[in-house]
């Protein structure tokens, strides 16, 4: 039995979704229409409000409602050192720590060529010129501690060597609260790469 052509369209349009399968679109897709239709009707002015309220910082590169985002408005964010994160989620999660009260900037991605991202889809290009422009000390690369992380720091780390800026990378390795006997092996040995005098 095939679906309507409206609900089919819905199931694509969720299946665009990253991590989003076929059956999953197909049950969010029901889903949606099995809701009470004020429900239905508050998902999709939401989502109307969204694309239409929010707009990448011009600075940064996160999805904010001003440009600039507040973050970067915020005459209170010290300059340097800069944080580089692969998304706004990311941003967000650092944020929460209180472990950063600088500013950041957004790459949009990661590199990924089995997903299409190639270093032409990620906002470095904004990166140099803000580190040129603004005088930055320190950069902090915080992309996520796997491969694709990992290979987006090393790329990083290459493009601004010989640009007097000072590079880092997130620590890794234990979890606080954790225990060996359930961590895998690469976290293990992170941790002992990384290990430091007490």
């Amino acid at each position: 039995m095939a679906f309507p052509r409206p609900l089919e369209a819905l199931i694509e349009a969720f299946g665009q979704f990253p991590g989003i399968g076929r059956r999953t679109a197909e049950r969010l897709s029901l889903h949606l229409l099995r809701m009470k239709p004020e429900a239905a009707r508050a998902f999709v002015e939401a989502a109307r409000g969204a694309l239409e309220g929010v707009r990448p910082c011009g600075a940064c590169g996160a999805v904010a409602e001003t440009d600039p985002c507040p973050l970067c408005a915020d005459p209170a964010r010290a300059d340097a050192p800069l944080c580089v994160v692969e998304e706004t989620t990311d941003m967000e999660a650092i944020e929460r720590s209180g472990a950063h009260d600088g500013r950041y900037h957004v790459l949009g991605g990661r590199l990924n060529p089995a997903e299409g991202l190639a270093a032409d889809r990620l906002r470095l290009t904004e990166l140099l010129d803000r580190v040129a422009r603004d005088g930055v000390a320190e950069v902090i690369i915080a992309t996520n501690p796997d491969l694709e992380g990992d290979g987006t720091a090393s790329w990083l780390a290459g493009e601004l060597e010989g640009r007097g800026v000072t590079v880092t990378r997130l620590a890794r390795g234990l979890p606080s609260g954790s225990h060996l006997e359930y961590l895998n092996t690469r976290v293990i040995e992170d941790a002992f790469s990384g290990r430091r005098p007490v």
